[in-house]
């Protein structure tokens, strides 16, 4: 029986990022990977390709309506869509490859198929495929396993998924054709991302979300002016409002509109209405995938949401197995999962590895992008918090003038007595690099000022995060 050290099960963000740590301090590693690539959803079907189609869908908007003011005149961009997938799917398979050599450079060893935790310290793994055939069942042990098994596609209640005409995220980075008319089931991270995706290549797309406000969560100011912007994209949204029923018997997808108050025997805000649509996206969240792992076997505990507690080293109610990433609490983030990937690592190597939550930076690839770390408006105020705010539009950096990319701002959040920065929020082109200037900061423990008075380039987009940090003491200069 193969022993180790450690058996990581999942191989996405959480799962390669730990077994690497693991292996750099020494430990003998096994993964177990059900798929027969690596890098779990993130790599193969979520954050890589989707951002592969937003940026080749921008590069299409951009040269059917921004080139000719540029005096770049090449005329109505034609669409072909499967070289646009290849190109989706050439970066899939980069990254996947990737990983995997990393597994040979650490010397981390592989087992493909389904891991099945049969005993403390034991995994069966059932290949999917390998030499041996699928089916084949081979037991390996070690010291330590960690979960890092992910998420999968929340579901919507009585609206079956069938990957051609109703897809989950995964079908909506494949589909043949651009439809005519897509409807998105969730106004949150996910369906905002191929909602503009599809959009820009020609659908007409309308949201429909269950909460009065799209993307939950997120700073309110943000989240309005977010709703705007992609309104004024061509994006409709039909907010307190719930997809009831989705008909598919005819050529066309029907979609029941109703409020959330009619399910609840409440009375109804409004009456029921239709939609009727080519392609829908299901797009309501994801929930942790645990399915298959034998946690009720060894007494690995679960939630009331199907989450795996952990305590603050990562452990389970099991002893001997770990938990990290979209099975327990918190943002499903990739990054998130990839510190404590690292973190749990280090802990069974005795040292301090350690996760500072409060700092866990979130990006919406939106046009414009979406950015935020640390704590809303809203959640300071809820929390009895006094704060300065300083706002700064990107109409005012001379950057983004010169660009024509002036839609946004940046919002900075510091406590009014001591100016640390306790939130930092950007809409705007390229909010996802520039919010990791404000995630050292707040890791530092750096005030406003400290912010203020450090030297930006000019000219460029991150000038109007110091002057969004000098708005907090009413200096801005360029404004």
């Amino acid at each position: 029986m193969p022993t180790y050290d450690l058996i990581v099960i999942g191989s996405g963000p959480g799962g390669y990022v730990c077994a690497i740590r693991a292996a750099q301090l020494g430990m003998k590693v096994a993964v177990v990977e059900k798929e027969k690539t690596f890098g779990g959803t993130c790599l193969n079907i979520g954050c890589i390709p989707s951002k592969a189609m937003l940026h080749a869908s921008e590069r299409f908007d951009e040269a059917g309506h921004a080139f000719g003011k540029m005096g770049i005149g090449i005329g109505a961009p034609a669409l072909d869509l499967g070289a646009m997938l290849k190109f989706k799917d050439e970066a899939v398979d980069g990254n996947v490859k990737g990983v995997a050599f990393l597994f040979r450079k650490n010397k981390i060893e592989t087992h493909t198929g389904v891991g099945r935790i049969v005993a403390p310290g034991k995994v069966e793994v059932t290949a999917t495929n390998g030499a041996g055939g699928a089916g084949t069942k081979t037991t390996i042990e070690a010291k330590a396993i960690v979960i890092a098994t992910g998420s999968d596609v929340a579901r919507l209640n009585g609206v079956a998924i069938d990957g051609k005409r109703i897809v989950s995220s995964t079908g909506a980075l494949s589909l043949k054709t651009v439809p005519k008319r897509l409807l998105v089931v969730g106004a949150g991270v996910i369906g905002l991302e191929l909602g503009s995706v599809w959009r820009r290549l020609g659908s007409e797309v309308v949201v429909v979300e269950f909460l009065d406000r799209i993307l939950p969560g997120v700073d309110n100011e943000v989240a309005r002016q977010t709703q705007r912007l992609l309104e004024r994209q061509g994006i409709a949204f039909r907010l307190a409002s719930k997809v009831a029923a989705l008909d598919s018997s005819g050529p066309a997808l029907k979609a029941k509109i109703e409020p959330p108050a009619a399910s609840a025997g409440a009375g109804t805000a409004g009456a029921a209405n239709s939609i009727e649509a080519d392609i829908a996206l299901v797009a309501i969240g994801r929930v942790p995938y645990t399915e298959g792992l034998g946690l009720e076997t060894v007494g690995v505990k679960l939630d009331n949401r199907g989450r795996v507690p952990v305590d603050p080293h990562f452990a389970t109610s099991a002893s001997g197995i770990y938990a990290i990433g979209d099975v327990i609490a918190g943002p499903m983030l990739a990054h998130k999962a990839e510190e404590e990937g690292v973190a749990v690592a280090e802990i069974l190597a005795g040292k301090a590895g350690h996760v500072n939550y409060d700092v866990i930076p979130n990006v919406i690839y939106t046009s414009p992008e979406v950015a935020s770390v640390g704590k809303s408006e809203e959640e300071l105020k809820a929390a009895g918090i006094v704060f300065n705010v300083g706002k700064f539009p990107f109409t005012a950096n001379p950057r983004a003038r010169a660009n024509q990319q002036t839609d946004g701002f940046v919002k900075i959040l510091a406590d009014a007595k001591t100016d640390r920065v306790l939130g930092v929020h950007i809409i705007g082109s390229d909010a996802g690099n520039m919010i990791a200037e404000a995630a050292i900061a707040m890791e530092f423990g750096a005030a406003a000022e400290d912010i203020a008075r450090t030297c930006h380039a000019h000219p460029t987009l991150p000038e109007a995060v110091k002057e969004a940090a000098l708005a907090v003491d009413k200096r801005a200069i360029n404004m």
